[in-house]
Parts: C-alpha cells; sequence; structure tokens
C-alpha cells in the first residue's frame, strides 16, 4: 500500500514562547488583560474568556459572508503575535513599552521570520503535541489604539497603522492541553502550492 501524503510540512522554523495572557475587557475604552505563567487550553480556547468557546456571534470582519451576530464556528479563540513585530509596531509609535495586554493577545512568540504572514491552516505545535491552528491574518482595529491612549494620550491614533502587516494571526485549539512561558512551538504549513487562479 502507498503511504498517504502527508497534508502538513514539517519545516524547521521554531518559536519560543515569550509571553502568555488573557484578556479580561473588550469594551470601551479598549481591549485590556492579564500575563500569566501558563494557560490551560482546551477545544473551547480558554474557559471563560471573551473570545473563548466553539462558536461566536459573527462580527464586522465577515459581514460579507454573514449578517452581523449570525452563529458561526470560533476560529478566533487566540490572538498570537511575535514579539519582533511587536517591537516594529513600538519603533514605529515612537514607544517605551507595549504592552501584549493592551492588544488582547493571548501569545507571544519569537523566531519566526513575517509571522503575520504565516500560511492559513498552518499549525504551531509543541514537542508534547499542544496544537494551536492557524485561522488567518489578524487585521488591526481600533480597541488596542483606545488601550494604547489610556497609557500614551498621544499614540493611540498611531497603533492601527503602525501594525499594518505586523498584527499577528487568530487561530484555535486543535490539541488541547497547557502551554508555558518557554515552550518552543515548531511551525507546520500545508502541502500546497500558492493559489493560481488563472492555472489551466
Amino acid at each position: 500500500m502507498t503511504p498517504a501524503t502527508p497534508a502538513l510540512i514539517l519545516t524547521e522554523h521554531y518559536r519560543e514562547i515569550t509571553w502568555l495572557g488573557h484578556m479580561t475587557a473588550r469594551k470601551e475604552p479598549g481591549i485590556d488583560g492579564v500575563a500569566v505563567e501558563a494557560l490551560e487550553l482546551g477545544f473551547d480556547g480558554l474557559d471563560g474568556a471573551p473570545y473563548g468557546g466553539r462558536k461566536r456571534p459573527s462580527c464586522s470582519r465577515v459581514k460579507a459572508q454573514h449578517p452581523k451576530g449570525t452563529e458561526i464556528a470560533n476560529v478566533r479563540q487566540l490572538s498570537i503575535v511575535s514579539a519582533e513585530e511587536l517591537e516594529w509596531i513600538m519603533a514605529e509609535m515612537e514607544l517605551e513599552h507595549l504592552d501584549p495586554a493592551w492588544l488582547g493577545a493571548t501569545v507571544v512568540v519569537r523566531g519566526i521570520p513575517d509571522f503575520t504572514h504565516i500560511p492559513p491552516s498552518a499549525q504551531l505545535q509543541t514537542k508534547g503535541g499542544k496544537t494551536l491552528f492557524v485561522d488567518m491574518v489578524n487585521l488591526p482595529c481600533h480597541q488596542p489604539g483606545l488601550a494604547v491612549k489610556r497609557h500614551y494620550a498621544d499614540a493611540g491614533k498611531l497603533f492601527k497603522a503602525a501594525a499594518k502587516d505586523r498584527r499577528g494571526i487568530t487561530a484555535w485549539v486543535e490539541r488541547s492541553g497547557p502551554l508555558r512561558i518557554g515552550d518552543r512551538l515548531r511551525l507546520h504549513i500545508p502541502a500546497q502550492r500558492g493559489w493560481a487562479p488563472d492555472a489551466a
């Protein structure tokens, strides 16, 4: 019997978790969160977190696909950002500090270049098998800017532009278990070529 072709390619790109946290507020005057040493992730993501659960009401990001408030699958359980890209945002905004909690981040990682643009349906997996399934790029919105404004009054309005192409990705839990600061995540990418709509 011919072995099945693997659906995902194991790359040699690894990321180290440098920060973990969870959101505590997502309304005006801006989102906020707290840092933690470890997260226990289930198939609902983070139990009790604002973006937890297997389902969610659709938002303005997908209004071309669903009327706002429609119940849909929740593929935005987690917000994962890159330490390197946060440093770029800080430099662009001329800030001394940018707390990942102000962005509503769940995980901050370091080590994979151009992290925001890793392919949709890629996976980030620990040595023990805990797996985060990548949804897509997390487009910047105004809420982190409001959080920044609480600490740097004149800088909040700069966030959305500074974070373009650097905002990280959203993901959901494919294989549950704990994540801890210092854990390494290996990048697995889909075994397919890029889309070519004009291909014969």
